[in-house]
């Protein structure tokens, strides 16, 4: 079964193709973070235009390279959200017309479940139940997955996204646009010990919040001119608190389940730190612990698809009523 998949929640542009939930036949990106850094974050008109302008393009291009014609596809997945509300209609929007227009089913996806799904495209063999954790710049929360549609929340952020957090201190800092990079490139040469930051104080023992490391940093560094190396030492303090707390928490919600795996995905999953310490940490406590190609972190098409084959053989389906979800 081929089923293309269509994401354009945030600043991405993506289509996929994507066989049987495993076997990627082509994941196209294109991404407009360069019309966006000059304003230190995303703007959504900027975004949304973008992706209209793109959408049909950057599915040609995937088709061309998966060497499939849109007759032969089985089934349109589409991000149906949580995102950014106009740059949802567009995918949405396109996926519709597609599926009326061939005569396919349409199955819409919700985006943050997905980011989890992306292991499944790296030849891993993950068994069920397990415990999954989402890092991204929009959302960090920690699942129970029983199964692709049986899954229960076990904690959220109440304030900062991880991603966001790491955006913040990443201006703070002067560093640049987007954090996450920026952050651990400076933060290599840091003392992750020198500047003792955290980020507790949540309501919730899997729960999250980090606001208040952000503000932490900020006050650290108020009416202080630093120098590089300065710089470098909080972002590495700052950088291994935030993953000392994911790691913790995480650890903890698989022995709240009693399970003994692990599932990391979102776009921070593409830090080389976090990574480390999590593989470390899973090896201390019997866990296995996965995480996927650093390409599939980043928001695309190719999870989309995964996911909406997994849960069209359940029996899922969308009409053309679907709209976007963003919640």
């Amino acid at each position: 079964m081929i089923v293309l998949g269509i994401e354009t929640s945030c600043d991405e542009t993506s289509a996929a193709l994507v066989q049987d939930g495993r076997k990627i036949l082509a994941n196209t990106v294109a991404s407009s973070l360069e019309f966006h850094k000059k304003y230190g974050g995303v703007i959504p008109e900027i975004a949304s235009r973008m992706q209209l302008e793109t959408i049909s393009g950057i599915m040609e291009s995937a088709l061309k390279k998966a060497q499939i014609k849109l007759k032969d596809i089985d089934l349109i997945g589409v991000t149906s959200g949580p995102g950014l509300l106009g740059s949802l209609l567009v995918g949405i929007s396109f996926a519709k017309s597609l599926s009326l227009g061939l005569a396919k089913p349409l199955l819409g996806v919700n985006h943050v479940y997905s980011h989890f799904y992306a292991n499944f495209l790296a030849g891993e063999k993950i068994k069920l139940p397990f415990v999954a954790l989402v890092v991204s710049g929009g959302h960090t929360s920690l699942f129970y997955i029983r199964d692709f549609d049986k899954i229960e929340v076990l904690g959220e952020t109440q304030d900062d996204a991880c991603g966001e957090a790491f955006d913040k201190v990443a201006k703070i800092l002067g560093l640049g646009y987007p954090g996450g990079p920026a952050i651990e490139k400076i933060a290599a040469s840091g003392e992750p010990k020198k500047i003792r930051f955290n980020c507790y104080g949540t309501r919730g023992k899997l729960d999250f919040s980090f606001s208040g490391i952000k503000t932490a940093v900020l006050y650290y560094v108020k009416g202080r001119r630093l120098s590089r190396k300065e710089k470098a030492d909080i972002s590495a303090s700052f950088q291994e608190a935030v993953i000392e707390t994911l790691v913790t928490k995480a650890i903890l919600a698989c022995k709240m389940k009693k399970v003994s795996r692990l599932v990391v995905g979102g776009g921070v999953a593409a830090n080389n730190r976090l990574r480390d310490k999590f593989y470390a940490a899973a090896a201390d406590h019997n866990l296995s612990c996965y995480f996927p190609a650093q390409s599939l972190c980043m928001d695309n098409a190719a999870m989309i698809a995964g996911l909406a084959y997994q849960l069209f053989k359940k029996g899922y389906r969308s009409d053309l009523s679907l709209t976007a979800d963003l919640n």
